[in-house]
């Protein structure tokens, strides 16, 4: 019998019991990774020392491989358990280029068997060995922050973060609706399990890629295993189905990957074809139970693959269908089977939510929206983690309160912290609206480090690299993304716009050569052509090329793309003064689009070409529409209802309606995302109005706000537009130099543009008019 004194560490309101791996505040259990865990004993067992990174790496991941942004991302999430910050650093003190202390005091508790107790400093302390895996009324349980699964042939370790690979189901009834849907709705019912990390589709096409196997490869439990070790998992499910008289026999075998061994087998009988998923259901629950999982947490998270999925065993073949596709060949091969999947049962919520992810991918945010809607209504026919994807993908593609979504994600990314997607729409939608584009890079890299095969992740992370202006750091994560031989036609958008604001015009060629030659984004690059010769005034060029952009959308089919680059062409025709050009453009992309941002840019853009009736109209309908929408409400009225008031000569006005999007002033709103338009509208707007108020300082502050960050702005219009504003700010200041200087710097950017903009026109007058 083990008589070693049982081992606790308190600080503030914490305990931490290692033996149990429990993290406690006030008495109460803190929902915390094992690997976070192992962060916080480290810091704590060297309290007041200095832990440099790579000590905690080689203690925390000794026999592993591990990248620095897995540390940081736990102590990212270690500061956000404690509910430190790094402006206050109460127990973690970062320490640039050395690593991190733990700055609070800490006292190490002994209690003996007999339940004595002795109070130690933390130095005190020594590191013991994880407890045993305990056996009780035939079921494992949890200890040490692991989670262990036996048989009685041979026993393995299955930590709380390693991932696990579902095979298929080997199909022996010859009734083909069992093939793929056993092995989709096993996943399911485990990815209820807050403890259980689950490979990704994505993750698994990648690997495939890789080995030089086909996408749509069966998963057979050879393949899987040898997937499995690719990865670095830990366990790989395999299953059967087949025929026994009238009874239909479920076949569950848990593998350790690297040795082979069986570790458990399950089996199951129904009676009925309607009865396999309630079979399915039982074997997953026990699986749970036999890794560790606690009977309260399967009891809160549990819901019936019925429930949470679907009655009907086809809608659920073409979900699985769907689900692979999606994740080899992208959205547009995707669609048909999400459609099909609604169509067998119209009550199947997570095909509705897929089905809007799906057209929101392809830019249709009309039909995204509907389907997204159908999916919330019946959002009670979903499992727990399935509800909070259904939730934030509502506020998201449906009321646009952001606010609202930000909080679902954080409680999402609480309850089940080995869940990507939540990290995911935090970074790429929720913070970069904000402007709080350090924490969007944050949980970027947080998503990346629970699957570092989400292509999407190093898209979003770039961008946010980008909105911070570390350009160079933007163009480090595509390459990594390219390392890993992932790939997706945006990146070479991304790449283009980098190059772009960097001068770089054999750059931007390359990526123009390279989207041409690949056959993918062709309507895109044509778009970001467009968008670059406008901001250096080549006008006649950028409008071929808008024109170009808009065909190819529509020869594809998306009317939403291509109404969204119609309206990008109608608001920069208004910024440079073609107002019949920009009343033009506007009615053509509203003609094939009503969608909030097409309706925004429409609006911006009469508004610009003096057409403030039709205008306030537009805006009306946004705000009649659209009562929750973040970037509705902080963005796009007030920037329209501020140039209205511009138009009325009323810029005291104007400043006023600003005031309510300061905080949202240097964010990237929707539009900006989807179209390339709409960023720091409300800071430029508030130039014009404090120059039309003869305020000249106010006004270039404004200006030097926009010209700053050039990440954000990107090709913009507005971007070469403030090089002018700021020239007439210092001009209406008095100070010639300094005017001269910022109009030559407008004119050095334009010294290749068509000589008839009217504003360069008008600039021209203006120069030659200082003293």
């Amino acid at each position: 019998m083990d008589t070693a004194p049982k081992i606790l560490y308190e600080f503030g309101p914490f305990r931490i019991d290692p033996d149990q791996g429990l993290l406690l505040r006030d008495g109460c259990a803190v929902a915390v990774t094992p690997k976070v865990l192992e962060v916080l004993l480290v810091l704590v067992r060297r309290s007041r020392e200095v832990v440099s990174k790579d000590e905690l790496m080689r203690a925390v991941w000794p026999t592993t491989v591990v990248e620095e942004a897995n540390l940081s991302q736990s102590v990212f999430m270690l500061r956000k358990v404690l509910g430190d910050t790094r402006g206050e650093q109460r127990y973690i003190v970062t320490l640039p280029g050395r690593g991190y202390r733990f700055a609070a005091p800490v006292r190490v508790i002994a209690r003996d068997v007999a339940g004595d107790v002795t109070v130690a400093p933390a130095r005190a302390a020594r590191r013991r060995p994880p407890t045993a895996w305990l056996a009780a009324g035939g079921m494992l349980a949890l200890a040490a922050g692991a989670m262990y699964f036996q048989s009685g042939r041979s026993a393995s370790m299955l930590r709380a973060d390693d991932p696990v690979l579902v095979a298929d189901f080997v199909n022996a009834t010859g009734d083909p609706v069992f093939d793929g849907t056993l092995r989709q709705g096993l996943a399911v019912q485990l990815q209820q399990s807050p403890l259980l990390s689950l490979i990704s589709q994505d993750r698994i096409q990648q690997t495939l890629q890789l080995m030089g196997r086909p996408a749509d490869a069966s998963l057979t439990p050879e393949l899987a295993r040898e997937i499995c070790e690719r990865t670095d998992s830990a366990l790989v499910l395999d299953g059967s189905i087949a025929r026994l008289g009238s009874q239909y026999v479920l076949g569950l075998r848990a593998r350790d990957c690297r040795s082979g061994d069986v570790l458990d087998e399950e089996q199951a009988q129904a009676g009925r074809r309607e009865d396999v998923l309630q079979a399915l259901d039982e074997m997953a629950t026990r699986f749970r139970q036999r890794v560790g999982e606690s009977l309260p947490t399967i009891a809160r998270h549990n819901v019936p693959l019925a429930e949470a999925t679907t009655t009907s065993l086809d809608a659920l073949k073409a979900y699985s269908a769907a689900s692979r596709v999606h994740a080899a060949a992208g959205s547009a091969a995707a669609l048909p089977l999400f459609r099909r999947a609604v169509e067998v049962d119209p009550r199947f919520a997570m095909a509705h939510a897929m089905l809007g992810r799906t057209y929101g991918d392809l830019g249709d945010f009309v039909l995204a929206a509907q389907s997204t809607g159908q999916a919330w209504r019946l959002r009670e026919r979903a499992s727990d983690a399935e509800k909070f994807f259904i939730d934030a993908s509502y506020q998201l593609q449906v009321t646009g309160n952001l606010q609202v979504a930000q909080a679902v994600c954080e409680s999402w990314a609480n309850t089940y912290p080995r869940a990507m997607a939540p990290h995911e729409l935090l970074a790429g939608i929720v913070l970069p609206v904000q402007g709080n584009y350090r924490a969007a890079a944050e949980q970027a890299r947080m998503a990346l480090g629970l699957d570092p095969d989400f292509v999407i992740g190093y898209q979003i992370l770039a961008y946010a690299q980008q909105y911070q202006g570390d350009l160079a750091g933007a163009e480090r994560t595509l390459d990594s993304a390219a390392a890993r031989k992932l790939a997706m036609p945006d990146f070479a958008l991304q790449r283009y716009d980098l190059a772009f604001l960097r001068s770089d015009s054999d750059g931007m060629q390359r990526q123009v050569a390279a989207v041409l030659e690949g056959g993918e984004a062709q309507s895109g690059i044509a778009y970001h052509r467009s968008l670059a010769l406008a901001y250096v005034g080549k006008l006649q060029d950028a409008r071929a090329a808008s024109i170009q952009a808009e065909a190819l959308s529509l020869q594809s089919s998306q009317r939403e793309q291509a109404a969204l680059f119609a309206v990008g062409a109608a608001v920069r025709e208004g910024l440079y003064g073609h107002a019949a050009d920009a009343q033009r453009r506007a009615k053509a992309a509203l003609a094939l689009s009503d969608d909030r941002n097409v309706e925004f840019g429409a609006a911006f853009a009469l508004a610009l070409a003096g057409d403030s009736a039709r205008a306030g109209k537009l805006a009306d309908d946004l705000a009649s529409r659209f009562p929750q929408d973040t970037s509705v409400n902080f963005s796009y009225l007030p920037a329209l209802r501020a140039r209205l008031a511009l138009n009325d000569h009323a810029p005291e006005q104007a400043i006023g309606i600003l005031q309510m999007a300061a905080p949202y002033d240097l964010g990237a709103p929707r539009s900006s995302m989807h179209g390339s338009f709409g960023a720091l509208y409300t800071v430029y707007l508030r130039g014009e109005a404090q120059l039309a108020s003869r305020h000249a300082v106010e006004a270039a502050a404004e200006f030097r706000k926009v010209l700053a960050r050039p990440g954000v702005v990107a090709t913009d219009p507005i971007g070469a537009l403030a090089r002018l504003q700021l020239a007439r700010a210092y001009a209406m200041q008095g100070n010639a130099v300094r005017a001269r200087a910022a109009y030559r710097d407008f004119f050095l950017l334009w010294r290749n543009a068509d000589p008839d903009i009217p504003v360069l026109v008008q600039a021209r007058r203006e120069y030659a008019s200082l003293d």
